[in-house]
């Protein structure tokens, strides 16, 4: 009988492990599904830049420097999401932010560019996708506070090495990029 007592425990033990491993990589795997969609809509935002550089190009063909660091943004931009922390996206993404206000401040001074269509199709697409991204940001946050709570708490916490499963780190704007900037036409 202590047999069968001992053998029905620890299968419930096995049987509590594998729903904890299970559980613990299921949050993992949230949380790495969240930071891409933060990806694409980067990506999606990057891609906006250059038909509104080129508009703007048109108008302010002296404003060489504003182009050459909305590419070198772009470019950081795609690098990070690539294969760089989130730190690094962060980092890129104010960078782009400050490139995009710029862009943006230069299309100001020309009265024409704002009245323009095209223009302002651009700047709305731009809207939306701040919108989303802004939207994916908040998911991923989400997914990793799901996952710390997991990680730091009894009894998950104790399955965390064997699932391979770490505490994350949120998605924060740098100091001073909390929210996009915002410009007036």
């Amino acid at each position: 009988m202590t047999l069968i007592i001992i053998l029905v425990l620890a299968a419930a033990l096995v049987l509590f492990g594998v729903y904890a491993f299970n559980k613990l990589r299921r949050a993992d795997i949230a949380c790495e599904e969240a930071l891409g969609g933060i990806d694409v809509q980067l990506t999606r935002r990057a891609d906006l830049i250059p038909n509104l550089v080129n508009a703007v190009k048109g108008y302010a063909a002296h404003e060489r420097a504003v182009f050459d660091e909305v590419t070198a943004a772009r470019a950081g931009v795609a690098k990070a999401a690539e294969r760089g922390s989130v730190q690094e996206k962060a980092q890129a993404e104010a960078r782009l932010d400050k490139a995009i206000f710029d862009v943006l401040a230069v299309a100001e001074a020309y009265p024409d560019l704002k009245a323009s269509v095209n223009f302002q199709q651009l700047q709305t697409d731009l809207t939306e996708t701040e919108n989303q991204l802004s939207f994916s940001r908040q998911f991923y946050n989400d997914a990793v506070k799901t996952l710390n709570n997991l990680v730091k708490t009894i009894p998950w916490m104790f399955f965390t090495g064997i699932a391979s499963v770490h505490e994350r780190e949120f998605y924060d704007a740098p100091e001073g990029q909390e929210a996009p900037p915002a410009v007036q036409f």
